[in-house]
């Protein structure tokens, strides 16, 4: 793939996921400021991503580095605007939750519950295991990832800033 074409698909990927974490932001009435920090948050970590798994690097290992990168640069933006860092760092993720993984660990426990093949029951089960591993390790990579600057840095983290 080009880089051109690279950079086109990350960036649809990345705007596609900005307007999901807008979305997400907007249901826990944040400050205005909030919900544009998720959104170029989420489009950053997305297409990010989305270009770490296009060259090579496991969908798991990609989240948890994109995740950790998000609550970096929320700590950051939280210090900025004197706002939690959970209010922009939790919308930016909620697009990397795995759907998909979980739709396909579910329907494959539905076809190995209603076949009767023996064989085709052993591939039900074998994609069961398979999609549930990606689908516990992705999320696993995103809560440790966005949990791991805030006990790194905690003086940053839970630092009072008060304006009077």
């Amino acid at each position: 793939m080009t880089t051109p074409e690279m950079i086109q698909l990350m960036t649809i990927d990345g705007i596609l996921a900005a307007i999901t974490a807008i979305g997400f932001a907007i249901s826990s009435n944040p400050p205005r400021k909030a919900i544009l920090i998720s959104a170029l948050l989420a489009a950053l970590g997305h297409g990010f991503r989305f270009s770490m798994i296009k060259y090579g690097v496991d969908i798991s290992i990609s989240t948890f580095i994109v995740a950790s990168f998000i609550g970096l640069l929320s700590i950051l933006f939280a210090r900025i605007i004197h706002c939690p860092a959970e209010v922009f760092g939790f919308p930016s993720l909620l697009p990397m939750i795995p759907g998909l993984f979980a739709y396909r660990t579910i329907l494959s426990l539905i076809k190995f519950m209603q076949s009767t093949n023996p064989i085709k029951n052993q591939e039900f089960f074998m994609d069961f295991f398979h999609n549930g591993m990606t689908t516990l390790f992705i999320l696993l990579a995103l809560v440790v990832g966005v949990s791991l600057p805030v006990l790194l840095f905690p003086k940053l983290s839970f630092s009072v800033t008060r304006r009077y």
